[in-house]
């Protein structure tokens, strides 16, 4: 009768090990599923959410651009030199508007974004090099004409019109008050919104 006993009594303190185990991985499981925290990007605040113009600006074909400046400078082709970093709330605002420009100027001017932090370290840097302009702020836009002559500098936000009006110098069109208005297509409803 002992034995009989001593079996019942084994069973049931196993029974109560199982589940006591499992109401304890349950709890854990449960523990991480509400600690995890959501995945919102924000376009207002400094944290690193990934690559700017993939995420904020719906254009992921800016990064990494097609020429690099010496390239650029070398084939007599305009650029725009953007300056940026992905964990700034400035920058990821401004990428709608670097998106923008190369959907106007893309073709004819060569577009490049730049992250200053893949910028080397140097003494002194050669004019064909982006950190000879990098002024230590971001954003920071740049614009060469076809001799490779800088034509605008401007630390901070600089509005769309401004550089479509050195643009419109630089390939001799018309002012922006006297010539018809050409609407694109939006080719991502977020950056769409995010530019009006």
């Amino acid at each position: 009768m002992n034995s009989i006993k001593w079996l019942f009594l084994q069973t049931k303190i196993i029974a109560n090990w199982r589940q006591l185990v499992s109401k304890c991985l349950l709890l854990l499981l449960c523990l991480f599923i509400i600690g995890i925290q959501p995945a919102f990007a924000g376009m207002k605040d400094d944290r690193y959410e990934g690559n700017i113009f993939v995420v904020f600006a719906g254009n992921g074909s800016l990064v990494p651009s097609k020429l690099t400046l010496a390239k650029t400078l070398a084939e007599h082709k305009p650029a725009m030199l953007a300056f940026y970093v992905d964990d700034s709330s400035d920058c990821k605002q401004y990428a709608v508007f670097i998106s923008q420009t190369q959907a106007f100027y893309g073709r004819a001017a060569e577009i490049i974004p730049i992250s200053v932090d893949t910028i080397p370290v140097k003494e002194s840097y050669e004019p064909t090099e982006p950190g000879y302009y990098y002024s230590g702020v971001v954003p920071q836009v740049v614009l060469f004409d076809q001799s490779g002559k800088v034509i605008l500098n401007k630390k901070g936000q600089v509005p769309f019109e401004e550089i479509d009006d050195k643009f419109r110098e630089v390939f001799n069109l018309l002012p922006r008050d006297q010539s018809i208005e050409f609407k694109q297509r939006s080719f991502n409803e977020y950056s769409s919104e995010l530019s009006q």
